[in-house]
């Protein structure tokens, strides 16, 4: 269990912070970019759980992301090493990815077909849902940037997996709050155009 006595350190005002394993680096240390914009995702999920129109279902799925989120961070924030052992440390589990899928497919056979892109708006839910989506694509490319840089110690495959997952599931989600895709905003390529 996680207990915090103190807010403030002063740790981190000449711009440098820990990570999990106690090693300092810049607050622009690419580690801490990845795990900021899942911090940034959280936040979201946070303003869509207060959408009026949200289902206790859904806020129920939310929160439960909301705490995996937590899991993604701490995943990122301690490398991992080759001889790490299996349960030393919290990583993101393969289940939760599955978990993520099985929300996906219990809400997108109900939704209309797609035939255009969608854009983001509808309902307030939806736009909101939109916007939450877009962050989480933007952690993901943060932790894609970590997977990219050498050094970085063992991949965390599994909470780029999840990432992935849920941003897929937040426009399925958002399609929904959409009545089930019937009122969503659509693409009309060259709309504009003379």
């Amino acid at each position: 269990m996680v207990r915090l006595t103190r807010i403030y350190t002063r740790g981190g005002d000449a711009g440098k912070t820990s990570l999990g394993d106690g090693k300092r680096v810049s607050k622009t240390h690419v580690r801490i970019v990845a795990y900021g914009a899942v911090d940034e995702l959280n936040s979201t999920l946070g303003v869509v759980r207060r959408q009026p129109k949200l289902t206790r279902r859904d806020d129920r799925l939310l929160g439960r992301i909301q705490n995996d989120l937590f899991d993604v961070g701490a995943d990122l924030c301690v490398p991992q090493k080759r001889t790490e052992k299996k349960g030393q440390r919290l990583r993101v589990q393969a289940q939760q990815v599955v978990a993520l899928e099985v929300a996906i497919d219990e809400r997108n056979d109900k939704l209309q077909p797609l035939d255009s892109f969608v854009l983001p708006g509808g309902s307030d839910l939806a736009a909101w849902l939109h916007v939450a989506r877009t962050v989480c694509r933007r952690a993901e490319m943060d932790v894609v940037r970590l997977l990219e840089t050498p050094r970085m110690g063992m991949p965390p495959k599994e909470a780029l997996r999840y990432l992935n997952r849920l941003s897929d599931l937040l426009f399925v989600m958002a399609r929904v709050a959409n009545r089930n895709g019937r009122t969503d905003v659509k693409w009309q390529p060259g709309q504009s155009q003379e």
